[in-house]
């Protein structure tokens, strides 16, 4: 049946709506609320009772989350501005507003990093006998073996780059980390004939090779460490004979990444895709510069100059440039210093010997990652590969990380003769390469390959396997929150579904034909599909509450995702708040919603949970009037999900499974008290005070505790 609910003659008429003033104060930016999540990521951190390896992995994320924003989010503000766009923000703010805005909340964040990462992080993992030794204070061996692997692994790789009227500044690739330095003549070396070379000071730029780690280990074995751009730094004579080097500068460099697709002047996709990411490495423009604090000020003007950026996009850190880098660190062996593994379950009912198919055949089956074991997943697909029963299999792909075993079973399906067709969204961002590579290595084995839709992504996590049973074809759906990536399964909590439904399983059928084909079915028996009716469903489903409110019914409404920003989602929770529904939601990322303004929001709570694992899973609960009903799937409420995405959300038809959903796992978010923050009207967010130490209560904790 359709997931709204069909009214009947009995049922009370449609309330009026409520009104709603459209005004911008009713929302928060969307770009300082990214920033109040990175700061919760900051706050792993910061907290003394994170292990200490963990404290260096989270202060790693915020690095790399910012990396992220300035590519993308920062680089399209810089974008509206070069271009002479004046079109506000949903919340009334200009583009240079917004990075002004930006720059003032990110700075003293970027400060308080290095204050933990140095003042905490590195001194007590030295007590730990993890050290990152300046090069100076280095003994006169260890210098010695070091110079000798300089000369033997780096020096022959480093390519100096003076600038001068025949050499222009050089081309700084993205979050590449170099070296500047003046180098000037030595006054006691006679040139001869090419003095006129050498008679004034040159600024040279040295790229750090990426292909050599960035620690390098003083004693094989040993957990010393020396940095290489200080190695680098203390040999540079080595590059510039017969001339004086003075005092090496470290600066990093962020550009462009947000990759814009000509999809529709695009003959082969696939190429065009490798032709529009080798053009974006080289020609994507410039949005912050990192430099050491120590960096004097005529060099930051001359490179700020040289690479197009004005005195507002510089950083100076003061401290370790990169600090990505030290996550080498995170791979030594010492279990002491990290969260304790935790130990995955399989779902009660495919612990049985029985075959999967029988056992979906009796019961849905749900999942909850990290703590349910991927091999669920992975195993699923596979049986379904080696199964000779199994005619097709059909799959969306998204990330599927480096190695997957879901791709080689794909590909060992396609050798055993079985119709295989595959989704792979080259558009995906970050992963546009590697999706590329396993694109092709499944062309290879005969898999059908689609490179996703003209103007939409394919964010949907769904498979679909068709199944000769006794004559007839039964279909089997695994439909997810997460990606196919066994590795970010890990870290990331996700929901998934493996059914039998015939319902589900023939609007999957039709989903695909929808994205390998040229169908356009636009009436679902039970999924709902981005673009064609799932903002529509959910709008209506919010309506609902407020109908049920208003007629004296049962009304709440229960959302765990993402993030949100979509204007008309919000606009529909503002009513329904307005109206008595009470809403509580669990965003994990950006909300622009504010909650808890009298007369418009004072019904919605709102809480963040950050903690060990990546909330990553989407749960949609509406109370119904007593029938109540729970969906999963890919889609946050943003307009990019609901209008420009291919997302499928499923309902949860199983009692039990509903029960389980909202009992044991939204209302056990909802008591935490140790990874949530709340909400503040203000767009901040505030730590929640248990009562006691008793009283306090870690949701994360307490899945890793359940066997599901």
């Amino acid at each position: 049946m359709n997931p709204i609910a069909k009214k009947t003659a009995d049922e009370p008429k449609k309330a009026k709506k409520l009104l709603l003033i459209d005004d911008s104060r009713y929302l928060s930016n969307r770009e300082l609320s990214w920033l109040e999540f990175n700061r919760r990521v900051l706050e792993e951190a910061l907290d003394d009772s994170t292990p200490l390896l963990e404290r260096l992995k989270f202060l790693s994320i915020f690095s790399t989350n910012l990396d992220e924003f300035f590519m993308i989010r920062v680089s399209g503000l810089k974008e509206q501005i070069a271009e002479g766009i004046l079109q506000k923000s949903r919340d009334g703010m200009t583009a240079q507003e917004q990075l002004n805005a930006i720059r003032e909340r990110l700075r003293p964040m970027l400060a308080e990093q290095m204050r933990c990462l140095h003042n905490k992080v590195l001194p007590q993992l030295a007590e730990n006998d993890i050290k990152l030794v300046p090069f100076k204070e280095l003994n006169r061996e260890d210098k010695k073996k070091l110079e000798s692997y300089f000369l033997k692994n780096i020096f022959p790789v480093l390519t100096p780059q003076a600038v001068d009227v025949s050499h222009p500044f050089p081309y700084v690739s993205n979050l590449s980390l170099n070296i500047g330095l003046i180098v000037e003549p030595d006054p006691n070396f006679d040139h001869g004939k090419l003095e006129y070379l050498f008679k004034d000071n040159r600024f040279v730029r040295i790229k750090l090779p990426p292909n050599v780690p960035r620690l390098i280990p003083i004693i094989d074995g040993e957990t010393r460490f020396a940095l290489l751009g200080e190695l680098v730094a203390a040999n540079v004579h080595y590059l510039f004979p017969n001339m004086q080097t003075n005092k090496c500068f470290l600066f990093r460099l962020t550009r462009d990444a947000d990759l814009e697709l000509r999809e529709d002047e695009a003959g082969d996709i696939l190429r065009t895709m490798e032709r529009e990411l080798h053009h974006q490495r080289r020609f994507s423009f410039p949005v912050r510069l990192e430099v050491g604090a120590s960096m004097p000020d005529e060099m930051i003007k001359n490179l700020t100059k040289s690479i197009g950026l004005t005195d507002e996009d510089v950083y100076q850190i003061e401290g370790f440039l990169n600090i990505p880098d030290l996550m080498t660190l995170y791979s030594i062996d010492r279990p002491d210093l990290k969260d304790k593994p935790i130990r995955y379950s399989i779902p009660k009912p495919l612990r049985q010997k029985e075959n999967i198919f029988d056992t979906l055949k009796k019961q849905d089956v749900l999942l909850h990652h990290p703590f349910t074991a991927y091999s669920t997943v992975t195993d699923f697909i596979d049986a379904a590969a080696e199964d000779e029963d199994v005619r097709a299999i059909k799959i969306c792909l998204y990330r599927t990380g480096k190695d997957s075993p879901i791709v080689k079973s794909l590909m060992k399906a396609s050798r055993k003769g079985k119709q295989v067709a595959a989704l792979v969204e080259l558009k995906a961002r970050f992963d546009e390469e590697n999706n590329i590579e396993w694109a092709r290595r499944l062309e290879n084995e005969g898999v059908h390959v689609i490179y996703g839709m003209r103007g939409l992504k394919t964010h949907s996590k769904v498979t679909l396997v068709v199944r000769s049973e006794k004559g007839d074809l039964r279909r089997y759906v695994h439909l997810a929150t997460g990606n196919y990536n066994p590795t970010t399964s890990r870290i990331y909590t996700d929901l998934g579904l493996l059914t039998s439904d015939p319902e589900i399983g023939e609007d999957a059928s039709d989903l695909f034909n929808f994205l390998t084909g040229y169908s356009y079915q636009t009436e679902y028996r039970q999924l709902m599909i981005a673009p064609i009716n799932m903002r529509e469903q959910m709008l209506e489903l919010i309506e609902r509450e407020i109908e049920n409110q208003l007629s004296g019914k049962e009304a709440r409404i229960i959302v765990k995702i993402n993030s949100l920003t979509d204007d008309k989602i919000i606009r529909a929770l503002y009513r329904a708040s307005q109206a008595g529904v009470k809403i509580n939601l669990i965003v994990r990322g950006i909300c622009v919603l504010r909650p808890g303004i009298e007369g418009l929001s004072e019904n919605i709570r709102v809480i963040s949970v950050v903690g060990r694992f990546l909330e990553h899973s989407r749960i949609f609960y509406f109370a119904n009037g007593g029938e109540e009903e729970i969906y999963i799937g890919s889609a946050d409420w943003m307009h990019r999900n609901l209008d420009r995405r291919v997302e499928a959300i499923v309902p949860i038809n199983d009692a039990r499974l509903r029960e389980s959903i909202k009992q044991e796992i939204l209302e056990i978010y909802l008591k935490d008290n140790v990874n949530a923050r709340i909400l503040n009207a203000d767009g901040t967010y505030q730590k929640i005070v248990a009562k006691s130490e008793e009283a306090e209560f870690d949701s994360q904790m307490y899945f890793v505790g359940r066997n599901f």
